[in-house]
This record gives C-alpha cells, sequence and structure tokens, in this order.
C-alpha cells in the first residue's frame, strides 16, 4: 500500500507537461492498465501512489484531504476553497499551465476601461432597467471576493452553465469573469479585458493538503519527493567550482549567495564563469564549473516550510 496520494490532470496539455516534469526530475511515470488506466507509479518513489483525474477532482481532493498532494492550477484552488490557506499548501509553481481569471466587457462598451467605470455604468444601467447589471462567469467565490475588494456593487452573477464568453452576444449577461490564456476566443466575441481586471494570474501548482492524514510514512514520502524536485530546480540554476585547491576560504569573496560543497563552492550560474576566471587570477586554477543534474543539501526549504505548516518539526 502506497504511503502518499500524488494526483495529476488525467489528459490533455497539462497532463503531458506534468510527466514532462517529473521525467525531468527522473521521476518516470508508468501508468497502470495502459493509457485508459487511473492510476500509475513513479519510478525513483515506490511509496507514492499516482492518481489521473480532473483537474477541478484534483483540487476537490486537495481542499477535503482525501489526496495528499496534487498538480492543478491556483484558479480553481481558490474557487473551491472555504478556507485556503488553512487548507492546502503552494509547494511548487511548476512554470507551465498558465492563464488569467479576468473581467472582460464588451469592444462596445468605450468608455468603461476599469472598475470605478464599471460600477459608474452600474448606477446607470440599474435606473434604466430596473436590474444590476448579470456578470456570467463559473468563479463566483473568485468574483465576490475580488468585486468586494474593487468596490464593486452594481452587479449580480449568473452562474454559467455554457460557454461563459458567448454570455454578452446571447443577451444572457451583459459581461463576464473568466480564464483565458492568450486573449484570443475574447476578442473573437469582441470583449475586451478591464485595465485593472486581472484577478489572477494562475498556473499550475504542485500542492499539498493541509488537511490530508500525514502519517510518518507519507510525511517520509513527501520528504524523498520534493527533495528530489528541489534538488532538480537547484541544479538547473547553479554551478559547483571546483580548483586546484581548495576554494572553500574564498566563499566570502565572491558575489551573490555561495555555499560550501567540500572543497569547492555552489553559486547562481549566472555568476559561475566571471567567479572561475576571478579565481583562476587569485591562483586557484585550474577552476573548473560543474554542471550537475541534481543538487542536494541537508536542508530543504519547501519541505521545511511545508512541515511548518502542519506542526511538524522537519529538521
Amino acid at each position: 500500500m502506497s504511503a502518499l496520494t500524488l494526483a495529476i490532470p488525467s489528459k490533455g496539455r497539462l497532463k503531458e507537461q506534468t510527466e514532462a516534469f517529473l521525467a525531468d526530475c527522473g521521476l518516470v511515470l508508468r501508468q497502470v492498465g495502459g493509457e485508459r488506466g487511473y492510476t500509475a507509479t513513479l519510478d525513483g518513489a515506490p511509496d507514492i501512489q499516482v492518481l489521473l483525474l480532473s483537474a477541478s477532482q484534483i483540487s476537490a481532493g486537495l481542499l477535503d484531504g482525501s489526496i495528499h498532494m496534487g498538480v492543478t492550477g491556483e484558479d480553481l484552488l481558490r474557487e473551491q476553497a472555504n478556507a485556503f490557506d488553512s487548507q492546502v499548501w503552494l509547494l511548487q509553481a511548476l512554470g507551465f499551465g498558465f492563464a488569467k481569471l479576468v473581467v472582460a466587457v464588451p469592444d462596445s462598451w468605450i468608455d468603461v476601461e476599469t472598475i470605478a467605470d464599471l460600477e459608474d455604468v452600474g448606477h446607470v444601467f440599474r435606473s434604466r432597467h430596473g436590474r444590476r447589471m448579470r456578470v456570467a462567469t463559473k468563479y463566483l467565490r473568485n468574483s465576490r471576493r475580488f468585486f468586494a475588494e474593487k468596490g464593486l456593487t452594481q452587479y449580480r452573477l449568473i452562474d454559467s452553465a455554457g460557454a461563459t464568453e458567448a454570455a454578452p452576444a446571447s443577451g444572457s449577461a451583459e459581461l463576464i469573469v473568466d480564464i483565458t490564456t492568450t486573449g484570443a476566443t475574447l476578442k473573437a466575441n469582441h470583449l475586451k479585458i478591464l485595465k485593472d481586471g486581472v484577478m489572477l494570474e494562475s498556473q499550475a501548482q504542485l500542492t499539498a493538503s493541509l488537511g490530508a492524514e500525514w502519517s510518518e510514512s507519507a510525511l517520509s514520502a513527501i520528504r524523498h519527493f520534493l527533495d528530489v524536485i528541489q534538488a532538480r530546480k537547484m541544479a538547473r540554476s547553479h554551478c559547483v567550482l571546483k580548483g586546484g585547491k581548495s576554494l572553500v576560504g574564498e566563499a566570502g569573496n565572491l558575489p551573490g549567495e555561495v555555499e560550501v560543497q567540500g572543497d569547492g563552492l555552489v553559486l547562481d550560474r549566472n555568476l559561475a564563469i566571471s567567479a572561475a576566471i576571478s579565481l583562476t587570477n587569485k591562483g586557484f586554477g585550474p577552476v573548473s564549473v560543474q554542471n550537475p543534474e541534481f543538487l542536494f543539501f541537508e536542508v530543504n526549504p519547501v519541505f521545511a516550510d511545508f512541515s511548518t505548516a502542519l506542526g511538524h518539526n522537519a529538521y
């Protein structure tokens, strides 16, 4: 029996990108039952059972504690959460699945560029039609929070069952709140995003549930997993310098954050070449610049922060 459950998207671009991210970390996905299977294993992480679910199911499972860890959009998590900060913990933004949750109005509303303009127009609309402007959206909670923060009062939300962006043209709503990646669909439907109408800039997030049952074996499994993920991340952004003699005494003389590794140094990849030249000129040569695949440190800040959120002492 696996100690920890990890849910990833079951299909589409997000599934492909998640698999590629895991494979780059040496964690190859093996889908059980072929392409139509809904469970999988990870090479290098035998204590993790992978579930293949929809993004919405993953968000719901993380929030109710039935899933330990998952990959889903921050927009869905914030929409479904009753108390976001006490239900889930964002471990790492993954750099794909980018989208924006936006307020969009018809292009023909030439005098409406901001939320304040929308409030002004709303008062006129209500006096003329005897009702508030309708906002079509699937993101009811996010919309209420955002509009309250912005002071918008002259609206009512309509739960969008179909294509949200078609609502103004069909006459079922005056404006919309929807998710967009390129904005092309909004433009095709003659809609524009308000200048201050970006509610949330979302991307795929590796997320842990704060409400799941975190046994010692589950904590051990997630620590191992996060150590691998963090080591790969550090290796992408850092280099190791090795000299003809120990470089340890020069750690404080180099720019940026420098870590000691044996008789060598670890530093930001962008600073490595100039540092190597400087150290060589000081007589520490030959100095090599090494690009490791993984860089493991004694303390993993990602796991440390998560375990603190759970009330555990990680180190």
